[in-house]
């Protein structure tokens, strides 16, 4: 139900250039270029977020260059800590470090950003016991130099609507209101009628959509395979071949033309695993080990429910439910970086039927670097789907 195309950031940057703006693209070259550009990149992390991963992986410091500061966490971690700077600064890569030389030390922001880390570090040992309360976000906001004076009224009202309106597909208030009324657990429940019942749920044994998917003002042809009970793969055609995103129940993947197959890691994973959740919303309170609705919010000039889900060990989830149809209109997930959460936010629209159960048949994900819409023309339900069609390509010959 929930997707995220996560192979077009893989596909080709010729083609990109002129469907997104430079700093999409930017993070585009990163994923790209994970094994190559980042060599020099550097962060540090407080004590308690040491690396997590299992002991055969390496630390930062292992597998890359001039690692000073963030040097113990999972090396796969360090490509979201520098997306989560280039995103709290509103800077490309090459702002701090020097082009196809990242080990080097040459450019004064990248010695300034090390000295600011670790202030950041201390004011959140101090002070919010090693949680990552304080971020780079919390000053810089967007910006290269760090907000220090309030705006004033106009001017506030309208980097509001600005904020909004680069998260997420669809107008906001961003204003949530307390009010009385169901339970979080009730909202779950109607939500789940509305797009069905449990029984027309669990009937859908596989999913085949076809549509386009948008950048700006480009459209491709965009494909996505969904088999119960948590396999999905999109392909999105692109002039220079096909972009995907996989996930076979166990192990995530994109593929990108010209380029081997790159392993998800940590949030990824997590995501494409909501993602892959064909019966989603028979699962949904399952997820949780405590929700609560936190108010109401217009979304398209609707009004909206807020529940935010926490789930054991990963970040929670924010969902928004229509008050009048009790159809999910949005969902916030988050992505834990050293640094801090990078947020993903989907709009849900334009459900209609498929075999019993509604689906949204329009849906519109943005994060920090840019936003893409798919538009589903054409849906086939418990069709048979081989499960090779969810597997990871072979790599060249003697890579794993």
């Amino acid at each position: 139900m929930i997707d995220e195309n996560r192979g077009i950031e893989l596909g080709s940057i010729g083609q990109l250039r002129a469907a997104v703006p430079a700093f999409c693209l930017a993070m585009v070259v990163v994923f790209l270029c994970c094994g190559n550009l980042i060599r020099g990149a550097e962060a540090q992390t407080p004590a308690n977020t040491q690396a997590t991963s299992a002991p055969q992986h390496k630390t930062a410091v292992q597998q890359f260059k001039n690692i000073q500061v963030l040097k113990d966490i999972p090396a796969d971690e360090l490509i979201p800590a520098m997306q989560f700077v280039s995103a709290s600064l509103g800077v490309e890569c090459e702002f701090c470090h020097v082009h196809d030389a990242f080990e080097k030390d040459d450019k004064k922001p990248k010695k300034i950003a090390r000295s600011m880390m670790g202030m950041m570090f201390t004011i959140d040992q101090e002070n919010f016991d090693g949680n990552l309360t304080v971020t780079c976000y919390t000053c810089h906001q967007g910006s290269i130099h760090p907000v220090a004076t309030p705006l004033v009224m106009s001017e506030r009202l309208q980097a509001g609507t600005a904020a909004t309106e680069n998260n997420g597909g669809g107008p906001s208030d961003g204003q949530i209101k307390e009010v009385g009324g169901p339970s979080a657990d009730e909202l779950i429940e109607k939500y789940l009628r509305a797009v069905g019942g449990v029984a027309a749920i669990e009937n859908t044994t596989s999913r085949v959509m076809k549509g386009t998917i948008t950048f700006g003002d480009r459209n491709v042809p965009i494909e996505i395979y969904a088999k119960a009970p948590d396999m999905r793969v999109s392909i999105t055609h692109t002039p220079d071949g096909d972009s995907v995103t996989a996930f076979d129940g166990h192990e995530g993947w994109l593929g990108s033309p010209g380029h081997p197959a790159h392993e998800m890691h940590g949030p990824d994973i997590d995501g494409a695993s909501i993602d892959a959740d064909l019966h989603f919303p028979a699962h949904l309170k399952d997820m949780f080990s405590k929700a609560e609705v936190e108010g109401t919010e217009k979304i398209d000039g609707r009004e909206a429910y807020v529940v935010i889900g926490e789930r054991a060990g990963k970040t929670p989830l924010h969902l928004y439910f229509d008050r009048e149809s009790g159809l999910l209109v949005r969902l916030v997930r988050y992505g834990q970086t050293p640094l801090g959460q990078l947020p993903t936010q989907i709009e849900y629209a334009d459900y209609k039927d498929a075999r019993g159960v509604k689906i949204p048949f329009r849906w519109t994900l943005a994060r920090p670097g840019g936003r893409f819409t798919i538009q589903i023309n054409e849906v086939q339900v418990n069709v048979p789907v081989d499960d090779a069609k969810f597997a990871k390509p072979a790599g060249p010959k003697g890579q794993k």
